[in-house]
């Protein structure tokens, strides 16, 4: 069953009888009107999710039915009927909010694909605004902003694959909120109540990683004084977040497939085996099948790990979502830093739209932090950004050395020097002038004389 509810509004009583009979046998549910006035006191009535309205009739026009439709509930994915020749009246629909027309005679195969394009769309929307809810419900403050396409894709494959058994990779960039979004799937599962456990890999050297993981039986090296559980018990029942497993040596992951496998490990130093329920998310942000390849990373854990794969795009390929981020981050450290809101200039954030951060959402995170902590008013403006972003573009155009007549030479390697020593006192005028050897009233009469912003 489809679980949609479409109306039909027409004033042809063949062309309802026709159009409910297919729509009915594709397991919609399906209403219909004779009229506009009739239409819409049953979209006042019922829950209707699509309606199907012809343009000409007696009483109103299919615009006008669009417009009231507006008004009640904007939700609803309008769709007009236009008889050969008034096209032209459909397009003014949908410049209206009409999702999409179709032409009389209705050709019914094409009407089942549009209907399938519209469920898929609002099953979609449906999807990721529970996935917010939720994440909003159980992890306030790293919930996942966003409202660019590329995310709502991956938001998507995230609440779809949560409630599975099935384990997760998540591929990305440093920064791209790969721990972010394997809290969120976690928080939605039917792991939920159990807990979620994260160990960075490279953090930890290859024997501290194995004991990490697995625990360790008391005595079984110098300094356990106590027998310690693990990770993997740790989560038992819940879920295993495993951060950068490209880094991972050879020898734990095979040990890593045991437990994929078997669900059960050993403590080291000790001879019990230990069975556990875990459900594996891990990260990386290396090419492992290039790995493979080079011989460091097991293929048949590499089918074990990534039965589904989501991959984070970089935030230079999303910028949709730097606006809510940095609303997002001001907001959050007004709040820790006990500040009153705070607005950004237009200069600082059509700066930040250009810059490519190859830090991603972390890079986005320090700056603003930074900018909020040194503001001086209640204004965010672009000298509040550190000088490697107010200063991006002029170092494209920085002078080119051993070139021209001997002043301009001159002139060049003064202007290097110049932007060396801003760059060392991140801005600070003074500190440039000290580290220049003159003072701060001649470096400002340097920058103006060679038009270096800062």
């Amino acid at each position: 069953m489809k679980n949609y509810n479409i109306l039909i509004i027409d004033d042809e009583k063949s062309q309802r009888e026709i159009l409910s009979g297919f729509l009915s046998k594709k397991g919609y549910k399906v209403y219909s009107a004779e009229s506009g006035s009739q239409g819409l006191k049953m979209v006042k009535d019922k829950t209707i999710d699509i309606i199907l309205s012809d343009f000409k009739m007696p009483e109103m026009t299919g615009i006008e039915i669009l417009e009231q439709v507006s008004l009640i509930n904007p939700e609803i994915s309008f769709i007009i009927i236009t008889a050969y020749g008034t096209v032209e009246n459909a397009v003014k629909a949908m410049q209206l909010g009409a999702i999409d027309y179709i032409s009389k005679p209705v050709n019914l195969d094409e009407l089942e694909i549009l209907l399938d394009r519209i469920v898929e769309n609002k099953n979609l929307i449906s999807e990721n605004q529970l996935l917010r809810e939720q994440l909003q419900e159980k992890n306030r403050i790293n919930s996942i902003i966003s409202q660019s396409s590329k995310m709502e894709e991956v938001i998507n494959l995230a609440s779809r694959s949560a409630k599975s058994r099935a384990t997760i990779l998540i591929n990305g960039e440093n920064g791209t909120g790969k721990e972010v979004l394997a809290r969120a799937i976690h928080y939605i599962s039917n792991r939920k109540d159990k807990p979620f456990v994260a160990i960075n890999i490279p953090a930890l050297s290859e024997n501290l990683l194995e004991s990490e993981l697995f625990g360790h039986e008391k005595g079984s090296f110098t300094g356990a004084d106590k027998m310690k559980k693990g990770r993997f018990e740790l989560a038992d029942g819940g879920t295993l977040f495993l951060d950068e497993i490209g880094d991972m040596s050879v020898s734990t992951q095979i040990k890593i497939l045991r437990v994929l496998q078997e669900h059960q490990f050993e403590r080291v130093g000790g001879t019990e085996s230990i069975e556990v329920d875990v459900r594996i998310i891990s990260a990386t942000n290396q090419d492992l099948e290039k790995k493979i390849i080079e011989g460091t990373f097991r293929e048949d854990l590499y089918y074990r790990l990534n039965v589904v794969t989501i991959k984070i795009p970089p935030l230079r390929e999303r910028k949709d979502d730097i606006p809510p981020l940095i609303e997002f981050f001001i907001n959050l450290y007004c709040k820790e830093n006990d500040r009153e809101k705070l607005e950004i200039s237009k200069e600082a954030y059509d700066m930040l739209m250009k810059y490519n951060f190859p830090g991603n959402i972390r890079e986005l995170e320090n700056i603003i932090e930074r900018a909020v902590v040194l503001t001086r008013g209640n204004l965010i403006t672009l000298g509040d950004l550190p000088l490697h972003i107010r200063g991006f573009k002029e170092e494209l155009s920085r002078p080119v050395l051993g070139k021209g007549t001997l002043p301009e030479q001159v002139e060049a390697v003064e202007k290097e020097l110049i932007y060396d020593a801003l760059r060392e006192s991140a801005g600070n005028q003074t500190k440039a002038g000290k580290l220049l050897g003159i003072t701060e009233r001649n470096l400002r009469y340097k920058l103006k004389k060679y038009n270096i912003k800062h």
